[in-house]
């Protein structure tokens, strides 16, 4: 892997892990189009750690509170009727999906789910999705149940297959549940921090393997595009907060749509392989 990649690369994963546009998707196709590879789905996951700890920060007091609530919880009856210990829940609970799932199907996450056809598909599909998901909801709560962890885990599960985006599948499920659309980024940027800190740690090994899939990146060159994605992950966390409270999806169903349609004309000509 050159430097220019592995810098160009942190920035997308930094810009795009928030976004309901798929970070994986467009790490898959700027390494493909502007550097003729993949850099695989291990580094993917190793720089992903980046943009959550981003999100330990930035919700550091919130994060404090529930994991504080949770412990009270396991020895208070009285500590169990607290909204946060519940909602700590539910962040393990909405995390067990994509844990299990991530675990079973990772040879095939790292090879045939990384075909371009499908990417392009599932930009498409769950565009869709999360258009009708923003324009039909009601967005009337704030408060998270059992069912939204839930469904918003099953949701999360599915962003194992690059383009269906993992905040766009919790995004998504969250709307139809009827959450309004701060609450439904808030969870999803929480329900993220156990699933991709395991997938990132799990992955180390295997990105620093040099007969592993994809192109190899150095030591030096995995720290810094980690780096990037944190601070770039940070800025975009804060932006995409602020932009939710006063704006609809419209504008990420739209790009959605045109880059998958782009990137099915592009296959289509041969000007891209797959694989």
């Amino acid at each position: 892997m050159s430097w220019l990649q592995a810098l160009v690369l942190g920035l997308v994963q930094g810009l795009t892990e928030f976004l309901p546009i798929s970070s994986s998707a467009h790490l898959r196709i700027t390494s493909t189009l502007f550097f003729g590879n993949d850099a695989g789905a291990s580094f993917t996951a190793v720089i992903q750690l980046g943009t959550e700890v981003a999100v330990l920060i930035y919700f550091a007091k919130d994060i404090g509170r529930f994991v504080a609530a949770w412990f009270r919880g396991l020895f208070s009856a009285e500590a169990r009727k607290e909204k946060d210990y519940r909602l700590a829940w539910y962040v393990i609970i909405g995390s067990v999906p994509i844990s299990v799932l991530g675990y079973l199907l990772k040879d095939e996450i790292r090879t045939s789910a990384r075909n371009l056809w499908i990417t392009a598909t599932m930009l498409v599909v769950f565009g869709l999705l999360l258009g009708l998901a923003d324009q039909l909801a009601k967005h009337q709560r704030d408060e998270l149940r059992m069912k939204d962890a839930i469904g918003m885990g099953l949701a999360q599960a599915l962003a194992l297959i690059p383009g269906v985006s993992r905040s766009g599948g919790t995004l998504t499920a969250g709307l139809f549940l009827g959450l309004t659309r701060e609450a439904a980024a808030r969870y999803s940027f929480l329900l993220a921090i156990p699933a991709v800190f395991g997938a990132g740690l799990f992955s180390i090994p295997d990105v620093l393997e040099r007969s592993g899939e994809g192109v190899q990146a150095s030591v030096p060159q995995m720290i810094v595009a980690t780096l990037i994605s944190f601070v770039v992950g940070y800025a975009t966390i804060a932006w995409l907060l602020k932009y939710v409270s006063k704006h609809s999806y419209s504008a990420f169903v739209w790009y959605r749509l045109m880059l998958g349609l782009v990137l099915m004309g592009l296959l289509s000509m041969g000007l891209l392989q797959p694989i």
